[in-house]
């Protein structure tokens, strides 16, 4: 069969186990030379395509490409850009068989979420709507847990894994001083529309009186009334209250409690710090002495304390996503399947994309307790085995050792593209 060169690249905010992924796909398809050639990366997700900036993974070394599954953030670089329709801009699908053709590619791999999903099933369609022979696999990643059909996805574990150790670890702090100083903490979290990382924090608190006390989820509407009532009774009952909240939560009008009016370059509304919001909230009306912290790029790229589970699945989804490649589909997304909770067993299956792209998976109402502060028992069962196991990466000197490439640029052919 003939060999073709396949395209890799890194898209929307990146994990701590996103290039476990990345040397999953390139370890597998070293292993395939009768198939694949060479695999380029994205200079910058999809607008390293767009712009030709590729990087030939080849000329770095295996101890290099294995050194990626235990070092955090997007190594080739990653971007939020999402391609508009075929009839909305033709001339970017046309670019981007241009560079494929250049540079012989016949595989596309795209790794991130929801709309990376969108941007992989587009990709996918050059066959058909323009004549050019590529298959598109999406290769899942999401801290916000929130892409369908998976079990989980990678990113989340690690995510879970650092916000619900956090959590508990400020809540001994907190608990210490509670008598003559900070009553009231807030850990804001990633999570625009799915709660799934506050859900995490919950993870902390396993009987009654332990923190967190209070979390407030994107799927339930925020009452001040009925909120600010929790706080002083925590704070009467254990002395002080420890507050988990997803970035997303909205009042009862359906507007973000945080937003600034901004967007992104997805279109989403940029938001812009919720715990100072519900912080000030408590002191103006309780006179509360509080903290609040924002766990931001922290949650993301806390490496040190990933979960094994997560790089495991991470890494098994990149090689998945090859081995589906070479069996001749398109338009696939590699997914968890969960067979069993304890001890957690799960395998992997083929997901449309059709059936993934722009598609939220939010918090079932039953992971949610009936008063909306808390997690039940049912989402414990579901989140427990998602942090389980320390996959720790090589110290130096005291810090982790994380792993640079070189990232050798690939000659360009083809004249210059604005984007």
């Amino acid at each position: 069969m003939t060999v073709k060169n396949a395209f890799y690249a890194q898209s929307g905010g990146v994990t701590a186990v996103i290039n476990a992924s990345a040397a999953g796909v390139i370890e597998t398809a070293r292993q395939h030379p009768d198939r694949i050639g060479k695999v380029f990366a994205g200079h910058n997700g999809i607008i390293g395509a767009l712009t030709e900036d590729l990087i030939d993974t080849s000329l770095e070394s295996a101890e290099h490409i294995s050194a990626l599954r235990h070092t955090p953030s997007g190594a080739f670089g990653s971007c939020r850009y999402k391609l508009k329709s075929l009839e909305a801009n033709r001339a970017e699908y046309e670019r981007l068989i241009e560079v494929f053709r250049a540079h012989d590619i016949g595989y596309f791999f795209y790794n991130g979420g929801g709309d990376s999903a969108d941007t992989c099933l587009k990709v996918s369609q050059l066959a058909e709507t323009m004549g050019y022979p590529i298959q598109a696999i999406h290769v899942p990643k999401t801290v916000d847990n929130d892409l369908p059909i998976t079990d989980c996805c990678p990113g989340f574990g690690s995510v879970a894994k650092y916000v619900a150790t956090s959590i508990r670890e400020a809540g001994f702090d907190v608990a210490s001083m509670a008598a003559t100083s900070t009553k009231v903490f807030i850990l804001e979290v990633m999570g625009r529309h799915a709660g799934w990382i506050t859900a995490a924090c919950g993870l902390a608190s396993e009987s009654e009186g332990q923190p967190p006390h209070i979390l407030l989820f994107p799927e339930i509407r925020f009452d001040q009334e009925v909120f600010l009532a929790r706080v002083e009774e925590c704070v009467g009952t254990y002395g002080y209250c420890v507050i988990g909240v997803s970035e997303g939560i909205k009042n009862s009008d359906g507007k973000f409690l945080s937003e600034t009016g901004l967007t992104d370059a997805f279109g989403h509304a940029q938001l812009g710090g919720v715990a100072p919001t519900v912080a000030n909230l408590v002191k103006d009306r309780l006179g509360y002495k509080y903290h609040w912290a924002v766990a931001d790029y922290l949650q993301r790229s806390a490496r040190h304390l990933a979960s094994a589970v997560d790089v495991e699945q991470a890494y098994a989804l990149g090689q998945a996503a090859v081995r589906i490649a070479l069996e001749g589909k398109n338009a696939i997304m590699p997914a968890i399947r969960r067979l069993q909770d304890t001890p957690y067993k799960w395998d992997i299956i083929e997901a449309p994309l059709k059936d993934v792209a722009n598609v939220e998976k939010f918090m079932p109402r039953e992971f949610i307790t009936a008063d909306g502060f808390h997690i039940t028992d049912e989402c414990r069962r579901y989140l427990s085995p998602l942090i389980q196991g320390e996959d720790y990466p090589p110290f130096a000197n005291g810090l982790p050792s994380y792993v640079q490439l070189n990232n050798h640029k690939v000659e360009r052919k083809l004249p210059e593209f604005k984007i």
